[in-house]
């Protein structure tokens, strides 16, 4: 059987898997044979062109060095203040410096040269997210055959999006270059193929021979999942069961709305509070019967624009407990810290609403951990941001319009009246869902379809081939 050689910006340490996804990775290494390849951490003047090979837990993980210049311009430039917020339709927060592009290439050339060493002719290559787009591209140019898979994590641009990016052409042109294309949902498959079949005319900055040829590549949705029977052992757990006691000591007889994010400005944060101060100013009956649980966990924080979304988030909190705030009740608790995943699971469990209303998300794990921690007897209910990839695999969510608070703070009352019956249905049709797209079948999918040679049976999928527009 052909090696799986996973290739991801980071690569995992030592201990428990932090989530599904890298849970599910390591599993398909154990089971398949194969390396972990990508960045160690560290930064040096002199980085060696040679991977330093180690042990980390029974799977062989291959790290290379950067320089302290290269990753700034390579993770913190481009990718994150370039590529993150075009690709999350953020164009007013991209800063764009010419000389990060140049970073990006070099860091996917030199991941490229030191992986090549370590390759076998068989091997199966799958690359992970915006950070190593042009991979593919810098290995066939090193005479790399193989076949190579591209999943993105978060969501595909527009076309009016993706062409504000510079060397857009360029990025799409790498992407010809891989085998298989895999997305989260069927709107990121979309918004690639309308690029695809209208491609732009070239431009003073651009190169006339524009045209990009994916004819000899696969796109396709795989959504992503987590392990939903996973969380559910989790939340009856002593950890879980811990949390739920502390909770319910703090919080009596007010039922729990709950929001768990990455403070990044995708997440929609201030505008999911502003929600809930209106849903407070419109139902004052809620009123001491209910407390928001916005756990939040800085991301990136020395990008300014996630500094001034902290600022924001900050000022918005502060705004609703001088407004609602009372000597012996006070509306919300706003956590600026990581939990791990037990007394996560514990907080999903307890909490009553589930309030997930991101900008633009990618999939959106929070939403299927949250399905997968409900009590089948008694779930809460999911308010679902319809920008979300998960909104796509989960109809039986309360979906809404992030942007548009009144909507949200209407989903919160709707959410808190919901009937027994009528919850326990919306679970039932949300967990057979979660187990349809678990993280370990996902996993297997692609592969299953990046191992497939010209020729071979297709698996079942729907199939999308582009001819060539040149």
């Amino acid at each position: 059987m052909s090696r799986i050689v996973i290739v991801s910006n980071r690569t995992p340490a030592k201990g428990p898997a932090a989530g599904g996804l890298a849970v599910a990775l390591k599993k398909v290494l154990a089971e398949r044979q194969g390396f972990w390849f990508g960045w160690s951490g560290k930064l040096t003047e002199s980085p060696s062109p040679t991977a330093q090979i180690q042990d980390v837990d029974g799977l062989s993980v291959a790290q290379i060095d950067l320089t302290r210049d290269d990753h700034q311009a390579y993770y913190s430039g481009f990718a994150n203040s370039i590529l993150w917020p075009s690709f999350h339709l953020r164009l007013d927060l991209t800063t764009i410096e010419s000389h990060w592009y140049e970073g990006y290439r070099r860091v996917n050339a030199q991941f490229a040269a030191a992986l090549a060493k370590l390759l076998r002719p068989d091997d199966i290559i799958w690359v992970h997210d915006y950070h190593l787009i042009p991979l593919a591209t810098e290995l066939r140019q090193l005479g790399v055959r193989n076949r190579i898979g591209f999943y993105l994590h978060i969501p595909f641009p527009t076309p009016d999006a993706l062409y504000a990016i510079p060397h857009h052409t360029d990025l799409m042109r790498d992407l010809s270059h891989y085998d298989l294309v895999g997305m989260q949902a069927k709107r990121d498959v979309a918004a690639f193929l309308e690029f695809a079949e209208h491609q732009a005319p070239p431009t003073f900055a651009s190169s006339a021979k524009h045209h990009v040829d994916f004819s000899r590549t696969e796109i396709l949705a795989f959504p992503i999942g987590s392990d939903p029977d996973a969380f559910a052992s989790l939340s009856v757990s002593p950890a879980a069961q811990k949390m739920i006691t502390r909770m319910r000591r703090s919080l009596g007889d007010e039922r729990l709305i709950l929001g768990v994010d990455r403070l990044d400005y995708s997440k929609g944060l201030p505008q999911r509070v502003e929600a809930y101060e209106k849903f407070l100013a419109h139902n004052a009956s809620f009123r001491r019967g209910v407390h928001f649980l916005q756990v939040a966990p800085p991301s990136r924080d020395t990008i300014k624009e996630y500094q001034a979304t902290s600022e924001t988030l900050d000022a918005v909190c502060g705004r609703v407990m001088g407004k609602f705030a009372e000597p012996d009740w006070q509306p919300l608790t706003y956590v600026k810290r990581a939990y791990g995943q037990p007394s996560l699971a514990g907080l999903y469990r307890l909490a009553r609403v589930g309030l997930i209303t991101p900008l633009r998300d990618g999939m959106n794990l929070v939403a299927h951990e949250y399905i997968g921690s409900q009590n089948p007897e008694d779930p809460g209910v999911l308010i679902l941001s319809r920008f979300a990839g998960a909104a796509e695999i989960f109809p039986a969510a309360l979906q809404v319009n992030p942007f548009d608070t009144d909507e949200s703070a209407e989903a919160i009352r709707v959410a808190l009246e919901m009937g027994l019956e009528e919850r326990r249905a919306r679970y039932e049709a949300l967990m057979a869902a979660a187990r349809k797209h678990n993280v370990g079948d996902w996993a297997e999918e692609f592969l299953s379809h990046l191992a497939r040679k010209p020729g071979d049976s297709a698996p079942q999928h729907d199939h999308i081939y582009l001819n060539s527009v040149a």
